[in-house]
């Protein structure tokens, strides 16, 4: 990646995909996540990239808006009118959607649904998101060059490492978005991969990994969180900052 926030990269896709509550030795030290070590050696790894806070609700809405709302809990519902990272595309012409595995059906506003948490989806707290772009996983094209400008990917409670194990996550990333992993590289293209939190430690130290077009691969040990992610995207398509954004900068551009 180039140096200098304005001179971040436009890709005309990115995929977002969060993982759940284990740590950055668990994920990436070990040998249950074959696909993910896959990922990381051909990507951009980030050595001191840690979460916002615990537990998980809070650092997707961070993820997703710049603030964690006031929220400290994995309460439900909520509903918030703050500018977001889809207000903030969809003002600038660009596109997005959140895929959620286990949605019932499209724009669904439940608190759960089998293993499907709304905990986990923080676009449809906000009023200024239209429903169509909340999806099921099962909406996700096979044709990437249909994807919207920038998609957030939650697989369910089980696939996310949240009741299933690293291993069931890892063959489910395989298997529903290693297609797009290669296909990235060569269509200007990325995938984010990050974890909500770690499995409750005072530091949260999480893996967060960025694979496709434009990385250098390599491992890269600059303070990195979910805010941080947050205002590359925003700046990589010339967006407002988001939230507690504003005060800091993207990554690669320190």
């Amino acid at each position: 990646m180039p140096s200098g926030a304005s001179r971040l990269p436009r890709p005309d896709h990115v995929v977002v995909v969060v993982l759940e509550n284990h740590s950055y030795s668990e994920i990436l030290d070990g040998s249950q996540a074959p696909f993910i070590v896959s990922m990381a050696a051909r990507g951009a790894v980030f050595t001191q990239s840690s979460a916002v806070t615990h537990p998980s609700q809070p650092n997707y809405l961070a993820l997703f808006s710049g603030s964690t709302q006031g929220i400290t809990d994995d309460s439900c519902p909520h509903t918030f009118t703050t500018p977001n990272l889809a207000s903030e595309l969809a003002g600038a012409r660009y596109s997005f959607a959140g895929y959620s595995e286990g949605l019932p059906e499209p724009g669904f506003t439940g608190c759960g649904s089998g293993r499907y948490a709304r905990k986990h989806n923080p676009w449809v707290n906000f009023t200024n998101v239209p429903a169509s772009a909340n999806l099921p996983f099962t909406a996700f094209p096979g044709d990437y060059a249909s994807l919207p400008t920038v998609s957030f990917v939650i697989p369910d409670l089980e696939h996310d490492m949240h009741d299933g194990t690293i291993a069931q996550a890892d063959q489910w990333l395989s298997g529903h978005l290693g297609g797009y992993a290669a296909w990235a590289p060569a269509h200007r293209s990325l995938l984010i991969m990050t974890v909500d939190e770690d499995d409750y430690t005072a530091d949260n130290h999480i893996a967060t990994v960025v694979a496709g077009a434009f990385v250098r691969a390599g491992r890269y040990s600059e303070q990195v969180d979910h805010y941080r992610v947050l205002r590359t995207l925003t700046d990589m398509y010339h967006l407002a900052p988001l939230g507690h954004t504003s005060a800091i900068t993207a990554i690669w551009s320190s």
